[in-house]
């Protein structure tokens, strides 16, 4: 699956037991050979061993999030706000011992160097925890990655911060939907959420990378909000949960 052989690759993140948003990405996004999922697999939505099931069956290049972490119990609930720890205690009852195992062979932070890339779930300087949630904290941790391009999620919002170090210029740049995107070191990209997008657009967020011709273009996807509400309600997820997801917030 690491190989250096050119390929498109299916980059996801923070699916967050969304099985009706990751299957309608996996049917309907562009042709794409591998997936890569940025971690998070599980937590707040109602179908964490369906989703573990399905990123096993393709054999997905898969990291491990904080929410994976504390699915696990390798992470004190008591970091995370009520909703979220409301979702991880009941995700935490219903993980099968298959589905524990899958999660718990991840890890949160991997170098390609055949394709001069660090993925991570968080940020290069703190793999599980940290937010790059705005210029200053992602102009910080370029310094924390020796690759010339870094895909990340957690933050649940899709963006670019590019670093010409030459000419000592950072910027940061929204992805255009559709639009191919040529990466240029220095980079630091988020695909953007599966399950819980946070950007305003409740659509199921992707990309496309060609690791040859070293593109990536940014998709949406309407899906089945309603079903995986009706989901949540069935299984008795937080209220603010259940609204939320089609709020896009």
């Amino acid at each position: 699956m690491l190989q250096s052989r050119a390929m498109r690759v299916l980059l996801v993140s923070d699916i967050h037991s969304n099985m009706v948003a990751l299957e309608t990405i996996l049917q309907h996004a562009p042709a794409y050979d591998v997936v890569w999922c940025l971690g998070d697999v599980v937590g707040y939505g109602p179908f964490p061993n369906e989703c573990v099931a399905r990123l096993r069956g393709l054999n997905a290049l898969t990291l491990t999030g904080n929410h994976d972490q504390a699915a696990l119990g390798k992470l004190p609930l008591s970091e995370f706000r009520e909703g979220a720890r409301a979702a991880l205690e009941w995700t935490k009852r219903v993980l099968t011992s298959e589905s524990s195992d899958w999660l718990a062979a991840h890890v949160p932070m991997l170098t390609l160097p055949e394709h001069h890339l660090t993925l991570v779930h968080g940020s290069p300087r703190e793999p599980l925890w940290e937010y790059i949630g705005n210029d200053k904290l992602a102009l910080e941790n370029f310094a924390f990655f020796d690759t010339q391009f870094c895909f990340f999620g957690h933050t649940h919002r899709p963006i670019a911060y590019r670093l010409r170090e030459r000419e000592k210029i950072f910027r940061a740049e929204f992805l255009p939907e559709t639009v191919k995107y040529a990466l240029q070191p220095k980079l630091l990209l988020n695909p953007g959420s599966v399950g819980q997008p946070r950007d305003g657009d409740p659509r199921a967020a992707f990309a496309i990378y060609d690791t040859d011709a070293q593109w990536l273009t940014h998709h949406r996807l309407e899906y089945d909000i309603a079903a995986v509400q009706r989901a949540m309600r069935n299984v008795g997820l937080p209220p603010r949960l259940i609204a939320r997801l089609a709020q896009g917030a």
